[in-house]
């Protein structure tokens, strides 16, 4: 008999929440206890009241321990709706990261070369340091932060990552 591993594979999910008090709090503690993880998780007041929220949760699994995340992400009392953005359609998804790189001479020209690049923004600089404004998929990202390990990476703070469906559909 033959056991086939089921393959893990990323998802990007969108919440729309009442604001309520220690909401993220059960979210959270939905994941722990089941010992899904959390890749990314951000979080947006989306309305004018304040009343709702968006919240964005990158995960991994197989298709059927994703199906459990959001039957039990649905049935939680102040999350109005939970959408897969992974298997909606298509969807735009991006992160925010700053990113500060040591350099002197030929690894300052290097590291400046490399932004321009990635489209990434000066937004801060000394005589031996930059911080970079960089914008895009979390694959873009990684690639970015890791050619600047190799110049002289000193820090990284990242958003994680916000996510909506294409067109005039709303998630």
């Amino acid at each position: 008999m033959h056991i086939q591993e089921e393959i893990s594979e990323r998802h990007v999910l969108s919440l729309t929440v009442s604001n309520e008090a220690g909401i993220l709090a059960r979210i959270a503690g939905l994941f722990t206890a089941r010992g899904y993880n959390i890749d990314s998780l951000t979080v947006a007041d989306i309305t004018p009241d304040h009343a709702i929220s968006r919240i964005t949760i990158v995960t991994s699994g197989p298709p059927k321990v994703i199906d459990q995340i959001i039957a039990q992400l649905e049935r939680l009392v102040p999350v109005h709706k939970v959408t897969d953005l992974t298997d909606n359609g298509p969807f735009v998804e991006r992160e925010l990261a700053l990113v500060k790189v040591a350099g002197t001479g030929e690894n300052r020209i290097e590291a400046l070369r490399l932004a321009d690049v990635f489209r990434a923004k000066v937004v801060d600089t000394t005589i031996e340091s930059f911080i970079f404004e960089i914008t895009g998929t979390t694959d873009k990202i990684d690639n970015f932060v890791g050619l600047m390990r190799q110049i002289g990476l000193v820090e990284v703070g990242r958003t994680g990552v916000v996510g909506l469906i294409r067109g005039k559909e709303s998630n």
